[in-house]
Formats: C-alpha cells, structure tokens, sequence
C-alpha cells in the first residue's frame, strides 16, 4: 500500500486543501490565472475559460486554438454532470475517396489533410454563456497579455522546436517566423511571445465588444467572429492555396472550408457512465474514453482492497484488464452519431464476468476483443518498433516531421459552491502543421485517428468526430460530484487516469498520494496515431517500481521497459468533499501546478 512507495510518509508537494476553491492544471501559470478568477469572484466555468486560453499560451507545444476539447462539468444548480463536446467532426471533403486519391492508405500524421474543424473556441463560448458569469473581456485578456508580453519557454518547448527545426526551415516557413525568432531555436526559460496570436484574439475581443454591453451579446457575436468571421476566413484561405508537407513525405492541399467551420457549433451531451462502488465514473461517449469504464467494470470482479499497488500482482491484474479494455476499442469505437456503439453490453456483468476468465497469471501477447454479435469490425495490427522512449511526463514525443505521440494539457477546478469542470484541450500544437500567418496559430490533426478502411467503426466520413485519446474523467461519490482528474499522454491517459483512481479508492491514498506513486503505461495495443503500430507485451515502468515487481512480471512474460524514474503520467485532480475543496498535481516535468485555499 501507500507505505511502500511514501514510508515517511512524503509526497513531492501538498494535497491542497481549503474551502474557498481550487485549481490545478499542467502548468502552474494558467493555475494561477484561474485561481485569480476564482479570487475576482468568477465561478469554476470562468476560470475554466480563463485557464484553457492560457494554457494555448503557455503550452503551445501541447495544445492550440486550432484544437478539440472534451469537457465535464456539474453545474451544482442543474445538480449532474454534462459533458460539452468540443471535439470538431472531419470537413465535408474529407472522404476517404479523396484521400485514397492521394495515394494515401492513413491520414497523415501532420500537415492539413488530418484538420477537423476547430472545436476548442466555440466550447468555451458555450460554456461562459450559458454557465459562467463574466465578460469575454474577463476570462481572455491574462492570455492576451502572455501572448503579447511574453511567458517563460518550458524546457519541453524547446525540445519540440529544436526537432522540427529543419521541418520548419525547409517546408513550414510561416511557423519558422513565430518559432524561431531572430532565426534560432529559443532557450528554455526565456520570455517568449506569440503577437500575432496576441493580435487575433485582441480583435476577435474589440468586434465582440461591438456587439454592445450585454454579456451574451458579446460572447454569440465572437463565436461569429470565429466561426464566420475573420478566422475561419483565414483558415479557409491557407487551406485552398497553401500544399503543405505532412509525414506522407508530399504536399497535400486541406479540406478544411469556412462552411465547414459555419456549420458546426458545439453541443452538450450527457456522460456515459459506470458505477463502481461508491462511485458513477462519467466518460465521453465518442473519445477513447469508455475504457477506462471498461478497466474498471472487469477489475470490479477482483478484491483489490489493501493489494500493494507497487506489487506485481496489482501491476499484472491492471495491464492485463487494460489491455483486453483497450482491444475493445479497437474494435468496436467510433461516433456514437455514426455507430451503434455496444456499450451496455460492453459494460455488464454477463460479458465482463466472461471476459474476465481470459485474466490468467501471465501476460497476453495477443490483441483480444471480444465479440457482441452484429457489432465491431476487423482490427488491423502494424507491429513498429520503440516510438515512445522516455521523454518523460506523457509530453510528446515528436518526429522531424512534426508526427507526435501523445500530447495535451489537462486540468480541474472546484470552486465554493461546489461547481466542478474537468477538461483535457489539445490538438493545433505547434508541430501539427503550418502556422497560419495572420492568426498565429495552427490547425489540429485529430483526422489522423479515423481509418481509411470502409466499414470500421472509425472509418473517416464527412461530419463525424474521431475517436480521440482525450478523456477527462468525473467522478460521482454517493451521487454528489465528489473527484476531477485527468493527465495528457495519448492512449495512455486512461492507464494512468484508472491507476489514479485504482490508488485513492483502493489503496486510500490522497490526491497527491496517488498521482505521485510509480506509473506505468502498455503499449501492447495499436497506438492512435499515425503510424497506428502496436508493440505486444511491452509494459514501461517506471524506475521507483520495486526491482522484485518488475522482476516477478517479467516472470509472468510481460516485456519490462524501465523508464526514468518520474517520467510516466502528468495527473492533475480535485475533489469536492463536503465543505472541503482538494486538488493536486503531477510533479513530472516540473510544470504542473496545484493551488487553492
């Protein structure tokens, strides 16, 4: 239990814990910018906007406003959890006809050809109008002024500009002219600033602003703006006139239109859950998600109470759950607005009493979905070679041709009344593709996760969301929203998310317990981004895992990777506990910060 990892006990900072509020997200700037409005007396929908701009700011290496977000949030006076989905569907002319007339079997890791249409802007549109209390004015200017004045470059930033440097210089010169100021890489810790991105979001404020004083009038006016007006106009532009090079090795033009943008507003959907215990884990139905509610509906059937969570038997139990979870969502994932997708038997006792007996002690080298009649297709497996190699705390690792795997920001906010929001924005970082020159800011690649193949669940279509990694996590306690959390990382957020979770209610470690304790991560399943290769039985562990465990599962046959010894997750989370507000965050990286009062 929590004695063998924390015997002093220690914990690398505090559970935050008071009354007033708290904030915690990957970087302890936008957690200062949301525990400021929280301060001003903005509620936790406020803040929430006001952190996800600046973390666009702070981490452009991980998110953009070109990206997607998926958000939770408990509105204490609608009493339940919600979900408004920010995930962008694929333009109208991404067919896979199109693409196939490319010469292309994948979409492309990079470049335009993998844009859906920017989900994140008009997300946080919704949310402030119909949940939050202030002005636009309010809750994007501290991202304006980071933008224009500049915030120091994480080392991690620096890391990702130097690889793409000669992808810039050669193919990308637009992000060149924002990257690589005065032509160098810039040095980590040094002030660096976005004006061009300063400029877009100061005019999309000044013609919201013209709409007059009214709040909402402000807010509907610049999600016109956005969606258009002068940026998707923009977008459109660099679209039709500009061939860009992606990890295909060609130029390909995008299919990304202003109708497209026109079109598409976000929308609220309701969670899918899973209750386990005490608690109602709440998922997003069209992201990865689901397999965290399916991780825990097979480990419901184990007695994991007092089990050592560093021991091999917690370890073996977990990554051979995880790992049937995950070849269901290879199989049988995809739009539930496209897809039936099977989750009421995915998630009963029937199948997963079934499923469980595949649970033997030694490690699976195979991908095992399991079968519900009428559903699911065909998964094809890539085997690839290490393409994840300890570049530590779930940040990306990137190629020279700007290909990453796993990405993102994550964070959470309670405030004084109890309204909670949890969120995982990502996509449109700064390797994805060009910058566009008059918005300072570039488009995602969540196409990348559709197949090209007819027939899947995830087969790529006009007006469909991909099935994404992005997967923030509520948890309900006794029917009150009670835990937030989250991290970056790809597929392995909802490894790391259900490992959380496994240590607080099981092992009945704190907040910051259980995001401190060793990680580990599978990469036994297709990954979800391009080259969409799998590496059977490999499990990465991190160094402070006990050398007996890691010895004792590769007895069990499991392919034992070890990672630096804090390189595996970037957890933030929060709980609302009676009056209580407690948050913490991940000290991998040296970015994430938790605070409150």
């Amino acid at each position: 239990m929590a004695g063998n990892i924390n015997p002093n006990p220690f914990t690398t900072r505090p559970e935050i814990d008071g009354t007033f509020g708290v904030v915690t997200s990957t970087h302890w700037i936008a957690t200062a910018v949301g525990m400021g409005i929280l301060e001003r007396g903005g509620n936790a929908f406020d803040a929430a906007v006001a952190t996800a701009f600046t973390l666009q700011v702070v981490e452009p290496h991980l998110n953009g406003p070109g990206g997607d977000v998926p958000i939770i949030l408990f509105d204490v006076k609608k009493a339940k959890p919600e979900i408004i989905c920010g995930q962008g569907p694929a333009p109208a002319g991404a067919t896979i006809a199109h693409y196939k007339s490319e010469g292309l079997d994948m979409v492309p890791g990079t470049g335009l050809l993998a844009a859906c249409i920017p989900g994140m802007f008009d997300s946080w549109m919704m949310m402030l109008r119909d949940y939050g209390t202030m002005k636009l004015a309010d809750v994007l200017t501290p991202a304006i002024s980071y933008a224009q004045n500049g915030y120091p470059l994480v080392e991690r930033a620096e890391a990702t500009i130097k690889t793409v440097e000669k992808l810039f210089r050669e193919h990308w010169p637009t992000s060149a002219a924002v990257y690589l100021p005065n032509g160098k890489v810039p040095e980590a810790g040094s002030l660096f600033t976005n004006k061009t991105m300063a400029a877009t979001y100061t005019r999309v404020l000044k013609e919201a602003e013209s709409a007059g004083a009214d709040r909402v009038a402000q807010i509907e006016k610049a999600r016109k703006v956005w969606s258009q007006g002068f940026v998707a106009e923009a977008i459109d532009k660099f679209c039709r006139t500009q061939a860009v090079m992606d990890t295909s090795g060609k130029k390909h033009l995008g299919v990304l239109t202003g109708q497209d943008m026109a079109k598409w507003q976000a929308t609220l959907d309701a969670p899918l859950t899973y209750d386990y215990g005490r608690y109602t884990v709440c998922k997003a139905s069209w992201s990865q998600g689901p397999v965290t509610l399916q991780q825990l509906a097979l480990l419901k059937g184990f007695n994991l109470d007092g089990m050592d969570v560093v021991g091999p038997d917690f370890i073996h139990l977990v990554v051979e759950c995880s790992k049937l979870a995950y070849a269901d969502r290879e199989k049988f994932y995809g739009d539930p607005n496209f897809v039936e997708v099977p989750f009421e038997t995915l998630l009963s006792d029937a199948y997963n009493a079934e499923r469980r007996k595949l649970v033997t002690d030694k490690a699976s080298m195979e991908l095992r979905p399991g079968s519900v009649e009428g559903f699911g297709a065909l998964v094809k497996l890539k085997t690839g070679a290490k393409l994840v190699a300890g570049m530590g705390a779930g940040e990306p690792t990137v190629g020279r041709m700007g290909e990453v795997i796993g990405d993102t920001v994550h964070f959470d906010i309670v405030d004084k009344a109890g309204n909670m929001v949890t969120a995982t924005p990502s996509g449109g970082w700064l390797q994805s593709s060009p910058v566009i020159p008059e918005l300072g800011f570039c488009l995602g690649t969540r196409g990348q996760m559709f197949w090209l193949e007819e027939g899947h669940p995830a087969s790529l279509a006009p007006g469909k969301r991909p099935r994404t990694t992005l997967s923030p996590t509520m948890a309900l306690r006794d029917g009150d929203a009670y835990l937030a959390w989250g991290s970056p990382g790809g597929d392995q957020q909802d490894q790391w998310i259900t490992q959380f979770f496994l240590r607080h209610v099981h092992a009945k470690m704190n907040l910051q317990e259980a995001i401190d304790a060793p990680a580990w991560h599978s990469e036994h399943f297709p990954i979800s981004f391009w080259p969409r290769t799998s590496r059977p039985g490999v499990l990465q562990i991190e160094k402070r895992v006990p050398k007996e465990s890691r010895d004792e599962l590769t007895r069990r046959g499991h392919i034992i990777e070890v990672e630096p010894e804090w390189s595996e997750g970037r957890l933030t989370a929060a709980a609302k506990d009676g009056v209580r507000r407690k948050a913490a965050a991940n000290p991998r990286g040296m970015q994430g910060y938790a605070a409150g009062r």
